[in-house]
This record gives structure tokens, sequence and C-alpha cells, in this order.
């Protein structure tokens, strides 16, 4: 469906937001046989279809570092800067994927097409993210990569964008090349606002800081942009192809399985967003980046979105053992729970 006005992307973004001290407030508990045992704190905001906030929670506006959480943003940037990829491909080029053989092979194809190979991947080299994936590869004594690190089909795609459009490849990390000045464009125009502050993330590439609101906000532009856009290429491919975004395993791609035209995306440091073909979004930063209580906190504010609950009884939360029977679990607190 075609953008309603209020989540056109903004031509003008607003102010970046402050960076300051989240003011974040309690998302989930920790409950052991009915006493609270723990207690994680974070924010949460929910938008209508309309893209106004319908509840917020915490200190939605504080700057913050969306990690992987901005992958579809970045990709829809290097899809308007010419990279030509849709279906599994564009999946794996906003993907922090698990090292499954398949995601290392969607790599190597990206790579292939531009004619380069893994030795010009500037991201770090890792271990695949996938824990199972993991052990299988250290039992077969095999080195920590490049293709293996979770970001190395972001980083193809960065390449193939670059050797499109005649950048240098060498220095596409640069936050002055073309290719990241393209990206801070979009992550402006989608959120609506400037960028507070740059760093580097975990894999070596530019990291903006913005608002939690205004990831929302993105994801939302994202979901409702008119079909054929860049923006819709990067959201049918992920919802298509939820297991190249991620894993065969991970509960982000459950979760986009699970909600139908959902797309999802978390990120390190317990950020995840998510969005519905009319508008509707979420986000969520859990402030000591605990990834237990993440999923839960995203499934009650999708609630609140007004999704299906039965759609989301799989991710009400871990299950708390003891001397392996379960005693408890992590929840969200009541705050959060939709009348």
């Amino acid at each position: 469906m075609n953008a309603t006005p209020s989540l056109a992307p903004s031509p003008t973004p607003a102010d970046a937001p402050a960076i300051r001290e989240p003011r974040h407030s309690p998302v989930a508990h920790l409950v052991r046989a009915g006493v609270v045992e723990g207690v994680h704190y974070g924010s949460v905001v929910v938008l209508d279809a309309d893209g106004e906030v319908s509840f917020a929670h915490g200190d939605i506006e504080a700057a913050f570092y969306p990690r992987s959480a901005l992958k579809p943003v970045q990709a829809v940037a290097m899809v308007r800067a010419g990279l030509p990829l849709d279906g599994e491909l564009l999946s794996l080029a906003a993907a922090s994927h698990s090292g499954e053989e398949r995601h290392l092979d969607g790599a190597r194809r990206i790579l292939a097409l531009a004619g380069l190979t893994e030795d010009r991947l500037r991201n770090v080299a890792d271990l695949p993210y996938g824990p199972a994936v993991r052990d299988a590869w250290i039992r077969a004594r095999r080195l920590p990569s490049r293709l293996a690190q979770n970001c190395s089909g972001k980083h193809a795609a960065m390449l193939y964008t670059c050797a499109r459009a005649g950048w240098s490849l060498d220095d596409y990390l640069d936050p002055a090349h073309p290719l990241q000045r393209a990206v801070s464009a979009a992550v402006e125009g989608l959120t609506g606002q400037h960028v507070a502050t740059v760093t580097v993330d975990g894999c070596g590439a530019p990291l903006f800081a913005v608002s939690l609101h205004g990831l929302a906000r993105a994801a939302a532009r994202i979901t409702t942009a008119a079909p054929g856009t860049p923006e819709a290429r990067v959201a049918d491919a992920m919802r298509d192809h939820p297991e190249l975004a991620s894993g065969a395993d991970r509960d982000v791609a459950a979760l986009m399985r699970a909600v139908p035209g959902l797309l999802a995306k978390d990120g390190f440091e317990g950020v995840q967003v998510a969005a519905l073909p009319d508008g509707r979004a979420i986000a969520v930063k859990i402030s000591d980046g605990a990834d237990r209580a993440r999923i839960p906190v995203a499934a009650a504010a999708l609630a609140r979105a007004g999704v299906d609950p039965e759609l989301l009884t799989a991710f009400a939360g871990e299950t708390l053992l003891g001397g392996g029977h379960p005693v408890g679990r992590v929840q969200p607190v009541p705050e959060l729970l939709a009348d």
C-alpha cells in the first residue's frame, strides 16, 4: 500500500535526539515461584497506522544505537544507490545471519556478482553467530573468518553497491565514503531526524545514533512504501526469506513466520524493531542488553499494536528451571500488557 502522508520520508529531518543517559523503566520481570528475582529495564514505543505514538514506556526520544536493527535501512540505501539484488540475496544484505552454509554461500554469490572475493571484505573475522553452527565450526577446527561473521552479507552487498556505482572499494567503511553518506541520508530520511553521532559498529561499519521513536518510524516507512520502491523490495525480501535475514532457529525468523506481513529485525544489546504493512510499528531497547527480555517485551508491544495475542504465544518469555522443572518465567511488566 502507499504510505500515508504522516509516514512519508522526511525531506527535512528534525533535530537530532539528545545524547543523555536514557530514562529507562522496568520492562520485564524475572519471576521465580511468584517472586520477582530480577528486573530488566528498557524502553518501548508503539506506533499506530498513522505514525502516531499510541504507547510509550521509558525513554523513546534519547539517542541510542540501533545496532543491527538498522540493517533494513542500510539495505534500502544500497538499493537506492543501485544494488540490483532481490529475494534471498537482498534479505542476506540486511542480515545478522547465523553463519549457516547457505549464508556463507549467499555472501560468496554477492561477491561473485561484483567480481570480487572474500579478501575484499573489511568486516572483522569471527566464528558463526548461531550457537549450533558455531559449535559445529569449532568441532571441525575451522578458524574465524570474515565470511562467517554475521554481517558478511551486508558487507558483500556494500562492496557490490560500490562496484556498481564506480566508488572506491578499500575505504567503503569510511563515514565520508559516498556509500556511507548515502546510508546516513537514508537513516535521516526514514527516521525523520538528524543523526546524533556516528561511531563504529562491531563489524566495522559506521553506526548511526537515532532515537527509539525514530527507529520505529523508519520501519513503518519501509513497510508502507509503494510496491517496487527500494523500501518495499527490502521488506519483501526479508519477509519472504526470514531465515536468510537471521537463521533457521532464530526467534526473529519465527516471529516473521508467525505474524502475517510482519517485518522484524533484531540487534545486539537488546534491540528489536518490527512493523506491519499498514504502518503499525514497535521498537524495543533492553537497557542491559539481555536477549532473554527482548522477545517477550517485543511480543507484548506487538499485542498492544493490535496483533492477535494467539499468534504471539510462542514468544511469551523464557521458562526458568529449578532442578530441571519449570519454576518461573521472564515476562513483561504489567504496564506493557494490552488491556
